[in-house]
């Protein structure tokens, strides 16, 4: 594909990279509140490392690519924004799933014998 402006291409690539960071920035921030608590929050050590292996990345992944699904329907791109929108959609589901930001046992309301 042939263009006729290479720096309006450019400058909206470079865009589309900055947007994809400051996502990947926000799902991470998100995230911290949860990966505190279930790294450093459990009773007598106690930690929930799935926090940190599947919840950082998937808040990651998934804030890049809902910023990514913002930007292209910004740019008038509704084809590719539906893919990103089904893609958040796929990654939430596996983020609920996987139960990715749970805290600590610990943390959990376990009943009255506690």
């Amino acid at each position: 594909m042939r263009t006729e402006n290479p720096r309006r291409d450019a400058l909206t690539g470079t865009i589309g990279c900055l947007t994809a960071v400051l996502g990947a920035l926000a799902g991470i921030a998100v995230w911290f509140p949860y990966g505190r608590r279930g790294l450093f929050g459990g009773f007598e050590g106690e930690t929930n490392p799935a926090v940190l292996w599947l919840g950082l990345p998937v808040m990651a992944v998934g804030g890049a690519v809902a910023a990514l699904a913002v930007f292209a329907l910004v740019r008038g791109r509704w084809r590719p924004a539906l893919g990103l929108v089904a893609a958040v959609a796929g990654i939430a589901a596996f983020g609920y799933g996987f139960d990715v930001l749970a805290g600590t046992q610990t943390l959990e309301d376990c009943g009255s014998p506690c």
